[in-house]
């Protein structure tokens, strides 16, 4: 491989290949006698027609050629040689007897690489080649760096250029661009441009400051790093980057700059697209939540620095689940656009606002921080940066609550987007934002509890009793959009087998860094109606669980859920149950409900004829809590029950209270005399266990086997305790059975 492939001699082992090209044979055998004994392998012709003719199919690493030649001289040889594809870059050594200077620069001008005297100085000669060829491999290389750097620069718009000080005269008329700087501004290779040329691309809104900024930076001698849009000579608008470092001559002068540059506009378009993206609201187009909070905390800091007062008002709209639910998420959509419209107009809103722009706008700068946002789901805010009182701050509210009024025309019908504005005031009401969203937020509830479609201030008032359950009611609105809402599973076991046969799904809400417990929101989402949608949710994941442990370990035992009574009202119930097991393709016997003793004798009557119709589809029914409430012997012996859970009140004082046990040992005797399966529940020793166990019941519920545990750690569970069968509460004659049923039994459940 020849050397303007790109392989150094002296990464190959073979000898550097010439061609010789002289009429004088005996000269030409000397000399290539002299070569080969130094190293190179020779190839020779007598003329240079049978050179160009071997070199139409072959090509060596250097040519040497006799200037005076008969025919085709050295001289034509050469420019016919250079003129052949690929031969550009091949050296090329003149022999000449001629040593006069018209001789000399004729081998130049014809493209030789250099010129030797003829003389029998062989070595001379063969030194003369060899530095030939190290020099064209170093032109080599620099010009694929070049093309490479040529190329880098292209791909990525950009240029290099040199601004320099011509002596006497300033900056103006210095400036040279590379190819791919004058391709940059839209030039070709052979245009000549000036600095003035550049600054009449420049609007002049922008010129100015830029000649502001290039003045100083010659004053400092800094380093130039900044965007200029500009608009090129083919009328494309572009944003271009500059950057340069200075140059200095001997005396330390700054004499020149040096410096590139490219075209940003798609990398700046991208950037501008991300910061929208992360700042406003995808649907409605108003600042998001980042962006009105970022607003809000610049506002607050203007507040305090000029002591004046900053309003936030939260503004939530009402029954539009409703109209989402009824007409549609594509018409909800609709509606929150048009919302979003109006209230546009109701503050004086500005767009683009954001980090590090309002340093520069003066005194008043922070009343561009106002503008209404979307919070997220149905709720918005408007933040106004200077009210004089809280009456500033209710006229607003008074002109969104006047512009909402007017009905908005969704999916072809009237629809009216009412809304409760809650108020809160900087720093009467807080010193954050967070503390004015809370406070705003318990304001906009009481609104809502009060009967809507208002505006009110917060006051001290409103964060007494009621203000954590108003916050609570508030958040827990918002938990299943959000996704909040957890089921953990509580295994049952029974104690006689040492198996799993069934687990109880236990609700949590994951609010923040915070797993609330049923018993601290349940009681406010069945005050609020909240718990309708949140057991209907439970329904269907509790659906989803079982198919992923169906398919996970082989489970087909059930998953109970708790329901309230009012649950057992509802007639599409039935429909509700039977679309989640068939969404996942499981049978209705995997799915279990759960109801108080004290809620099914509450509305019994109205709770049976749906008992009936859940146990006709094969959803079993369990009766929780059992004994605390006050059921007749004659309704259970006709309730289409499965099961009764002994309550944890009872279990927990076994062996101490003797009340306890007896309580235990009749609910025990009923449950078998009426055929029901009994599950004790809240066992958490083994103490408990031994005297459950003792009295019948095999089947329990509580810490001593598994504390309620997330879906993904329920399979761990049984690998590591129940498959093993080494858990203190597998009884002994259940550890030490080993026959093959049961071993392939548990081994398919996991």
């Amino acid at each position: 491989m020849s050397l303007h492939h790109g392989v150094s001699l002296e990464a190959t082992d073979r000898r550097p290949t010439v061609l010789l090209v002289d009429d004088d044979e005996v000269n030409l055998l000397m000399t290539a006698a002299a070569l080969r004994d130094r190293g190179f392998d020779i190839t020779s012709t007598t003329g240079g027609e049978e050179a160009l003719t071997r070199l139409a199919s072959w090509t060596p690493d250097v040519v040497v050629l006799d200037a005076i030649m008969p025919g085709l001289d050295g001289f034509e040889t050469c420019i016919a040689l250079r003129n052949m594809p690929g031969f550009d870059n091949v050296p090329v050594l003149m022999l000449t007897g001629l040593d006069d200077e018209a001789s000399i620069n004729r081998a130049y001008q014809v493209g030789a690489t250099d010129f030797f005297v003829k003389a029998t100085q062989w070595s001379l000669l063969a030194g003369r080649l060899r530095y030939l060829l190290r020099a064209s491999r170093t032109r080599q290389e620099l010009e694929r760096s070049k093309a490479k750097l040529a190329r880098a620069q292209d791909l990525a718009r950009m240029g290099s250029f040199d601004w320099w000080q011509e002596e006497g005269r300033s900056f103006v008329n210095g400036l040279e661009l590379s190819e791919e700087g004058l391709r940059v501004f839209g030039y070709g290779p052979d245009d000549r441009v000036n600095l003035r040329d550049m600054l009449r691309m420049i609007a002049p809104t922008d010129r100015e400051p830029l000649v502001r900024l290039a003045r100083q930076i010659l004053y400092q001698v800094s380093v130039i790093a900044t965007d200029v849009p500009m608009t090129l000579p083919d009328g494309r608008f572009r944003i271009i980057h500059v950057e340069a470092e200075p140059e200095f001559d001997e005396h330390g002068h700054c004499c020149a700059y040096t410096g590139i540059v490219q075209d940003v506009t798609d990398r700046r378009i991208a950037e501008d697209r991300i910061r929208h993206l992360a700042n406003y609201d995808a649907l409605t187009n108003l600042p998001n939540r980042r962006q009105l909070i970022w607003r809000a905390e610049r506002a607050l800091e203007f507040g305090r620095r000029l002591g004046h007062q900053v309003a936030l008002l939260l503004i939530d709209l009402d029954r539009f689940k409703v109209i989402n639910d009824t007409l549609g998420h594509a018409a909800g959509d609709e509606l929150l656009m048009e919302v979003a419209f109006r209230l546009r107009g109701c503050v004086r809103h500005c767009e683009q606002l954001f980090e590090g722009v309002i340093e520069t706008a003066g005194s008043r700068s922070h009343r561009t921080l106002e503008a209404v946002g979307r919070l997220g789901g149905d709720e918005f805010v408007a933040l106004l940066p200077e009210v004089a009182d809280e009456a500033d701050a209710q006229r607003v509210a008074t002109r969104i609550l006047e512009a909402l009024r007017e009905p908005v025309v969704v999916a072809g019908q009237d629809c009216f987007a009412t809304a409760s504005v809650g108020i809160a005031l900087f720093p009467r009401d807080g010193n954050t934002v967070a503390d004015l969203l809370r406070n705003s937020d318990v304001a906009m509830y009481a609104v809502k509890s009060q009967g809507r479609n208002d505006a009110l201030v917060y006051t001290p008032r409103l964060a007494g009793r009621g203000r954590e359950k108003l916050a609570l009611e508030s958040a827990l609105h918002k938990a299943i959009e959000r996704d909040e809402l957890v089921l953990y599973y509580q295994p049952k076991v029974d104690v006689a087998s040492g198996k799993m046969v069934g687990v109880e799904a236990l609700m949590r809400w994951r609010r923040g860094d915070l797993l609330i417990q049923p018993a601290d929101f349940i009681p406010v989402a069945e005050e609020t109606g909240l718990i309708v949608p949140m057991s209907e949710w439970a329904l269907r994941q509790a659906a989803k669980q079982a198919r992923i442990w169906a398919d996970a370990f082989g489970f087909a035992d059930s998953i109970a859920v708790n329901m309230p009574n009012r649950m057992f009202e509802r007639t599409d119930l039935i429909e509700q149950i039977s679309a989640a097991v068939r969404d996942e393709g499981i049978p209705h016997s995997m799915i279990q409900l759960e109801i108080t003793e004290t809620g099914l004798m509450k509305d019994l009557q109205r709770v049976i004829p749906s008992l009936h119709r859940l146990t006709e589809i094969g959803v079993q029914i369990a009766v929780d809590d059992f004994g605390t409430g006050y059921s007749s012997l004659a309704y259970l012996t006709s309730l289409p029950i499965a099961e009764v859970k002994i309550d944890r009140s009872f279990v927990r004082d076994l062996g101490v209270l003797p009340q306890s046990l007896a309580v235990v040992t009749a609910i025990i005797a009923l449950a078998k005399s009426l055929d029901l399966k009994v599950v004790a529940e809240g066992v958490e020793n083994q103490r408990q266990q031994d005297v459950l166990y003792g009295e019948g019941c095999s089947l329990m519920q509580g810490f001593l086997f598994s504390k309620p545990l997330p879906p993904e750690d329920i399979q761990v569970w049984m690998e590591q305790v129940v498959l093993p069968r080494k858990a203190p509460w597998i009884p002994a004659s259940s550890k030490a059975r080993t026959g093959t049923d049961d071993v392939v039994d548990v081994g398919r459940r996991s």
